[in-house]
């Protein structure tokens, strides 16, 4: 199929793709190479009530299409995105700054996924029946809401809009979708993929655009029954304002300021592999990376001494090459904010291990928004950095040497949206796990993800939980019927 990318994306609504009815467009920059490579529709309220309306339509015969057809139709589309995987690959590198075996790797694979996991999800999922001995039975109806708006993020483009999107779907609801208007490429060439994959039209709808000016009209448009967003705590602050107040269902996945909590009888090896992955992973642009690594202070300066020295030899530079594990920061405007984050670390008294600098790769990323992951010790848990999520390159380190301070020094921030722990002692793992304030909690391993299981944070890091039948039940509504013998 054709998945050529025009230089001005389209909105898709009913089926079509159609500019925005304002004629305004945004930039879409390049982050690796700081040009401008296309633009995207900047939408606004007259885009969204052409979409609901497109999306009302279809919902009359979509909400009672058989599991059977919605679960060909997704099926479909997970088997289009894998036969697509390159040219979705390179357009997400290209968008995001990943480097392109990451995304080969793990963002378009599990897109598909995605998809794949919930279609089965519409097969089986099942409602739930109360017998009131010799009086009456009750049964639930699970029906789905109607119309639903999906908001995304930048830093997994399409893998994080298809885990909104798909469970919507499979429960039988017409979507609004907004993909970041930072990395829009592949949620557009996912619209040409669903079309080719049979789905009616109106069914989904793709409507690029800002957070104020098309985010915003979503979110407010009573026609507009739920809203799942991934994004900034600040942003989903502004959503909740909005939202709750017209009794939405809201989905809110928000930062997160990871601990990454090191015992000394932990498996060294694998602990040591796996924490360099967690806290770098797409620049450390993921909201599970563990950004506060805490470590037992027996081992303190092993630790340090190795994982500075492996850090070092983290290849910054050029995503389309295969060399090279870390990419580029996603846009001018957040490497500015991991900049200056950096620069209060040194003003707290941190101070810097390694990493922290701007770089400048030779040839065509000359221009493009590179940083050299930092490491930073000598910083307490109550400062800014330890604090606030930055949500780039950059970790802090910190020591205990009890496991109560260790609970403290994890607890000690707003957020409690995941942690990974590491030692040998199960006793120790399942205390720290029950008192760790987070929703996700790895024990010897990190971004193990099982499709079916709950996946959600507590605190500054959101309300509600995504992935499994927690995905389904809340783009579902629930209806008691009881009937009396």
């Amino acid at each position: 199929m054709n998945l050529s990318i025009p230089y001005h994306l389209e909105n898709f609504i009913d089926g079509h793709f159609i500019g925005p009815l304002s004629g305004e467009f945004i930039d879409n920059v390049n982050p690796a190479t700081g040009e401008i490579v296309g633009q995207i529709p900047n939408s606004h309220k007259k885009d969204i009530e052409l979409a609901v309306s497109a999306a009302q339509k279809a919902f009359a015969t979509w909400s009672v299409t058989s599991a059977e057809s919605r679960f060909l139709i997704l099926n479909k589309i997970a088997a289009l995105i894998d036969e697509n995987i390159e040219a979705l690959a390179l357009a997400e590198t290209n968008d995001n700054g990943k480097p392109l075996w990451l995304s080969k790797k793990v963002d378009i694979p599990r897109a598909s996924a995605n998809f794949r996991f919930f279609a089965t999800g519409a097969m089986h999922f099942a409602a739930e029946s109360h017998s009131m001995e010799d009086k009456a039975v009750n049964y639930t109806i699970r029906q789905p809401i109607g119309i639903v708006g999906c908001i995304s993020p930048w830093n997994l483009p399409l893998y994080l809009f298809t885990w909104k999107i798909a469970p919507a779907l499979a429960a039988g609801n017409c979507v609004i979708a907004k993909p970041s208007e930072v990395t829009p490429v592949s949620a557009f060439l996912l619209a040409k993929i669903c079309k080719e994959a049979g789905l009616p039209d109106g069914v989904l709808n793709v409507v690029h655009g800002d957070g104020k000016n098309c985010g915003e009209a979503i979110v407010k448009h009573p026609a507009i029954k739920a809203i799942s967003f991934t994004g900034s705590t600040k942003a989903g602050e502004q959503i909740a304002s909005i939202a709750a107040p017209m009794f939405k269902k809201l989905s809110l996945e928000l930062g997160g300021k990871n601990p990454n909590i090191i015992f000394a009888d932990c498996d060294w090896d694998k602990m040591m592999r796996t924490t360099l992955q967690s806290s770098f992973s797409n620049q450390g642009q993921i909201c599970l990376c563990g950004s506060r690594i805490i470590i037992e202070k027996s081992i303190y300066e092993k630790f340090k001494t190795e994982f500075v020295e492996k850090t070092k030899k983290l290849t910054v530079g050029d995503p389309l090459k295969d060399e090279n594990k870390q990419g580029a920061i996603v846009s001018k405007m957040h490497f500015d904010k991991i900049m200056n984050c950096i620069d209060i670390a040194k003003q707290e008294g941190g101070i810097l291990l390694t990493g922290g600098n701007a770089l400048q790769p030779n040839g065509r990323c000359a221009n493009g928004f590179f940083i050299e992951p930092a490491i930073i010790e000598n910083l307490g848990p109550d400062c800014k950095t330890n604090m606030d999520e930055i949500f780039g390159p950059v970790v802090t380190l910190q020591t205990f040497e009890t496991k109560e301070e260790a609970l403290q020094l994890a607890n000690a921030c707003s957020y409690g949206l995941a942690s990974t722990v590491w030692t040998q002692n199960i006793s120790v793992a399942n205390q720290v796990a029950s008192k760790i304030q987070s929703g996700i909690v790895w024990i010897n391993c990190w971004l193990l993800r099982d499709l079916r299981t709950p996946f959600g944070g507590i605190k500054n890091s959101g309300v509600g939980r995504e992935g499994g039948w927690e995905a389904m039940r809340f783009f579902t509504e629930a209806k008691n019927v009881c009937i009396e013998f």
